[in-house]
């Protein structure tokens, strides 16, 4: 089993450095690179207490990098989510989520909101196998709600949220 903790500033690096390894299996590096860039340390500096990562004598093999609305009460947003490869399929997302899911209801939130790439055909699967609803978009793809353009041109998103309670939480 591989320890769960809150996120520290100083795992930065390691987490760039993952992100640029666990994804250049299915992307150039330069993508992965790109990828990278998604995760600036402003994510940690600000959103640390919010954030997971999971470690053993390897390090870091997994985290979600989420937040807390600041502008509301209500919701909470996972931004990043990253797992080894090697660990994939063994629930350790679903541990990072549960954990989140339950950190954030327990500070009086009540939805968790993500968004993914309509190509990312696993992240949809993961996000529907953890009771997320699909957010109504401007069209549909593939029998997907879609959002186009949601993060500038041609960045077209799916939107996700869920409902949570600390009872569901647990």
């Amino acid at each position: 089993m591989h320890d769960l903790r809150q996120a520290r500033v100083s795992d930065h690096s390691a987490i760039v450095t993952r992100v640029r390894q666990w994804w250049g299996d299915s992307r150039t590096p330069e993508q992965a690179r790109e990828l990278s860039l998604l995760l600036p340390k402003l994510f940690l500096q600000f959103f640390s207490g919010t954030s997971l990562v999971t470690e053993d004598e390897n390090g870091i093999r997994a985290f979600l990098v989420g937040f807390h609305a600041p502008g509301n009460d209500v919701e909470a947003y996972i931004h990043f989510v990253g797992v080894d490869p090697a660990l994939r399929g063994q629930g350790t997302a679903r541990r990072l989520y549960t954990a989140f899911f339950q950190r954030a209801a327990e500070a009086g939130r009540s939805e968790v909101r993500a968004i993914t790439s309509p190509g990312n055909t696993g992240s949809i699967a993961f996000h529907r196998a953890m009771e997320f609803s699909l957010e109504p978009g401007d069209r549909t793809v593939d029998g997907l709600p879609v959002h186009s353009d949601y993060d500038g041109p041609g960045q077209d998103r799916v939107c996700f949220f869920k409902k949570i309670t600390t009872d569901q939480a647990h």
